[in-house]
């Protein structure tokens, strides 16, 4: 699964773990990615979206209209 917030285009950050003794080895912190199915009443039908958690809490207060909008303006799929 794309670990990618499909509204706000959060993706993993890329890093290093540091050991006691200072080694580093390769890490990635992935976001809160969430699928999360919405009802898309312009359209009549439900919306799949992989969201991050602050993006759920957007919508929220934005409305799936609007959110939908935001996507497709970023030239996703919806």
């Amino acid at each position: 699964m794309s670990r990618r917030c499909q509204m706000t285009g959060r993706e993993p950050g890329f890093g290093n773990n540091v050991s006691h003794s200072h080694r580093r080895t390769a890490r990635r912190w992935d976001p809160n990615i969430q699928t999360k199915r919405y009802w898309f009443t312009a359209e009549n039908r439900f919306v799949r979206l992989k969201l991050s958690t602050d993006a759920i809490r957007t919508i929220d207060r934005i409305g799936v209209e609007a959110a939908v909008a935001r996507i497709r303006a970023r030239g996703e799929k919806v």
